[in-house]
């Protein structure tokens, strides 16, 4: 079996040489660089595997090439930060980082961090399509569309819609949308779930006060339906 890619982004040379000397040890394959346009170039020719993002980069802001990359690349991505405040974790977050670990950490810590992002993006590609409504989507292909029509998503809105159309119909909890989207995520708080439902309500051309897939029950949570039943 093919052992795991990681694209490893860190400017520290003692760290990037210690970490991807660790990461062989525990058989991953491991392309490291030193900077952000490097590492985006890796994970652009290597859409497997999992990125392990450092946000102090000499060429480019970490925060940036996290954009960058969820808009090139569906690969999940653990970002490795020594800037452990809640708002900096929580834009992290955001803009798409799939989990985080601070500064200092083990190599035996980065593993248990990449294993957990890879069993959830495998989850998510072993799921079968959901049609609801008009609305059909695909976790294999990482698609949605609607009456036909391809719709952007970013990759937390994804697996936000994702994980209520395998539940359609019944009520899901934030507290049940925040352990099964944001696990070990320091700092989020239900008003994460509130922002990403918004924007995914304007992805689907609704809004809270005049919903259509999208219904919340107060003080319980949202559900997703099909509009025609």
């Amino acid at each position: 079996m093919a052992w795991t890619h990681v694209t490893l982004i860190e400017d520290n040379t003692e760290i990037r040489e210690f970490l991807s000397a660790s990461l062989r040890r525990l058989k991953y394959d491991v392309t490291a660089v030193g900077s952000g346009a490097q590492g985006l170039s890796v994970a652009a020719s290597r859409p497997d595997g999992v990125v392990v993002l450092d946000l102090g980069l000499p060429d480019i802001d970490g925060l940036d090439v996290l954009k960058m990359l969820r808009a090139a690349v569906q690969t999940p991505v653990l970002v490795a930060t020594a800037r452990d405040d809640e708002s900096h974790i929580v834009r992290a977050l955001n803009l798409g980082a799939d989990d985080y670990v601070v500064k200092p950490f083990s190599a035996e810590q980065l593993d248990a961090r990449i294993r957990a992002v890879l069993r959830r993006s495998g989850e998510l590609r072993e799921e079968t399509v959901h049609s609801v409504g008009g609305l059909v989507i695909d976790p294999r292909a990482h698609t949605v569309t609607h009456d036909g029509v391809l719709l952007e998503m970013r990759p937390k809105e994804f697996q936000l819609l994702s994980y209520l159309a395998k539940h359609a119909g019944r009520v899901v909890s934030k507290d049940e949308l925040l352990t099964k989207l944001w696990p070990n995520a320091y700092g989020i708080s239900e008003k994460t779930i509130d922002v990403h439902l918004s924007w995914l309500r304007r992805r689907l051309g609704e809004t809270a006060a005049a919903p259509y897939y999208l219904h919340s029950v107060r003080g319980v949570g949202v559900k997703l339906i099909d509009p025609d039943r």
